[in-house]
């Protein structure tokens, strides 16, 4: 067993090294200055291909071609890519592959907070160092974005609408000259052709730190959706079930398809405020009800199957995770899921044990 293997939450570029290496032996195209692959190769990683020699790419991201390819081309000029939709959407997850297949390094990331300063999109210092020897270049303590303009790679920014609005605009600078002046040593970091910077932003989130007119438009802005079909959401959720059951050792098959495929359905129903036929108007709650809540679920739904129940997600274990999920409120949300319960579950065929488990939790 390999020391990876004990890893909760491999890197990208560890977790699909083998793709990684593999898509760029067959990749002939151009490739920009301190790329690891060209832009359509880096597509390819995303949307999944069969390479030449028969090596199967899995899809990072099960959605529209093109989203990814405007992602890419953006990171292919000067401006800096925004990705910005509800809570779920694979923002971080498409930012994490972006930044691993271009650079090889997905690590270079600032979390957004609202108690960040601007050492940390800037620099800091070693004070121990600096109170010895005063400002030097070895007391200096570079940040993951003068990392990047000094290897020309790709940084990650999350939640940049959490950062304080005088802490954002530390970034127009660098994103507008590509430089970072460097005051106390009077000098400046140009970046290397490369460096470029992704950052994410959650739509719900708008009202926390909006985003200055001057630092919005050195962003290229797409809008990352929520899943349009069903069946293509029910794939994006069986994927990623498998994928994360590996490092935490949940077995794919604790989740049937049929217990996803119910969940779905219910987030789906809830989250457009009517019924699947759309013969039945409902109330939505104020959960965001996504994609990335529907794979918790049955993360928690395999964790209480392997441990307390037979083994196998069923209507209690899934009751218990989607409630939890689904009722955010004490007083809306309990009344919204209550209703949806006896208007939809309970007349639904074959749901009766689903509506019982629900019932017994509420």
């Amino acid at each position: 067993m390999t020391e990876q293997s004990h890893i909760i939450r491999p890197h990208a570029e560890q977790a699909f090294a083998h793709e990684l290496e593999a898509i760029a032996r067959f990749d002939t195209h151009p490739r920009p200055t301190h790329w690891h692959r060209s832009p359509r190769a880096v597509v390819d990683y995303l949307m999944g291909t069969t390479l030449p020699d028969g090596t199967h790419i899995a899809p990072k991201y099960f959605g529209s071609r093109r989203l990814i390819e405007t992602a890419v081309a953006t990171l292919a000029t000067n401006r800096a890519l925004l990705l910005t939709g509800v809570p779920g959407t694979a923002k971080t997850w498409v930012s994490e592959h972006l930044a691993a297949a271009i650079s090889g390094d997905s690590t270079l990331l600032i979390q957004g907070t609202a108690g960040m300063d601007e050492s940390m999109l800037r620099y800091g210092w070693n004070y121990a160092r600096l109170i010895a020897e005063g400002p030097s270049a070895k007391a200096l303590v570079p940040s993951p974005v003068m990392e990047g303009m000094r290897q020309g790679k790709i940084v990650r920014v999350e939640e940049l609408t959490r950062i304080p609005s005088d802490v954002q605009d530390a970034l127009i600078t660098i994103l507008s000259e590509k430089a970072l002046p460097i005051p106390e040593l009077n000098i400046e970091v140009q970046a290397q052709r490369g460096f470029n910077l992704i950052a994410t932003a959650n739509d719900r989130d708008r009202g926390v730190n909006e985003l200055s007119s001057a630092l919005r438009r050195r962003f290229n802005t797409v809008v990352m959706p929520l899943p349009e079909r069903f069946d293509e959401e029910v794939k994006i959720v069986q994927a990623r079930i498998a994928q994360l059951g590996q490092s935490l050792q949940l077995p794919p098959e604790a989740a049937p398809i049929a217990q996803i495929k119910r969940l779905v359905t219910i987030f789906r129903e809830l989250r457009s405020g009517q019924t699947e036929d759309g013969r039945t108007k409902l109330k939505s709650p104020s959960s965001t009800l996504s994609t990335a809540e529907a794979i918790s679920v049955i993360q928690h739904g395999q964790a209480l199957a392997l441990h307390f129940g037979s083994g196998t997600v069923g209507a209690e274990e899934l009751a218990a995770g989607m409630t939890g999920a689904i009722v955010q409120d004490p007083r809306h949300d309990r009344e919204v899921w209550l209703e949806y319960l006896e208007t939809v579950v309970r007349q639904r065929k074959g749901w009766g044990d689903l509506y019982e488990a629900c019932k017994q939790i509420l």
